[in-house]
């Protein structure tokens, strides 16, 4: 069978056609997520590598929660450009405990990866809460909610450390037992300024 005659069998065939979709999406797959299962580099976590503690993890389901990576990466590419704006470029040994990836892809404000110790957590607090106050040309919105509400409100925290214990985090007990009582009394907007100070500090040689 030629190829012209193949192309107009698929075509006028809509189930045959959803199987070869189907078929190339599979493949294109597989070829993304095998070699990552096989890089020894993505599950070896560079020198200063650490789990989150329990308010910053806190802090990082905010910055989900909120969208912060729809305007925001964390991905420094090894360019001249970015590792002179950003900072030292990303290793993937700094990402083995991020579930899910935060790396983006769009840039409306600056890549976070390296803002940790940047700024003092009064400045953060500040840009979250009113971004024109320290950042007059900031087109960020403020997020004033985050300093009413509780960072343990759900009363869950507990229940995401040894969730992620058993993806093979290494929380010690001590940690997880003791995780209500270190996150007591404090706010979102504290637990999100924890994550921010954290990101871009576990890289080997920082």
């Amino acid at each position: 069978m030629s190829a012209l005659k193949l192309h107009q069998k698929f075509e006028s065939n809509a189930g045959l056609m959803i199987f070869g979709i189907l078929v190339v999406s599979a493949i294109g797959g597989l070829v993304q997520v095998l070699p990552s299962l096989f890089q020894e580099s993505l599950a070896t976590p560079t020198a200063s590598t650490r789990v989150y503690s329990p308010l910053e993890l806190l802090g990082r389901d905010v910055y989900v929660r909120e969208g912060c990576s729809t305007c925001h990466s964390q991905q420094i590419r090894p360019l001249v450009a970015e590792v002179k704006r950003y900072g030292p470029f990303s290793d993937a040994g700094e990402f083995v405990y991020d579930r899910p990836f935060l790396w983006g892809s769009k840039r409306t404000g600056p890549d976070l990866h390296r803002v940790g110790g940047k700024y003092s957590d009064e400045w953060h607090r500040l840009h979250m809460l009113d971004p024109r106050s320290v950042v007059p040309e900031s087109i960020m919105p403020g997020y004033p909610w985050l300093a009413e509400r509780e960072a343990n409100a759900s009363g869950d925290v507990t229940a995401r450390l040894e969730g992620l214990t058993l993806l093979g985090h290494p929380y010690e007990q001590s940690v997880i037992d003791g995780a209500p009582e270190a996150v007591a009394g404090l706010t979102e907007l504290d637990a999100l300024i924890a994550y921010l100070q954290i990101l871009g500090t576990m890289r080997g040689d920082s």
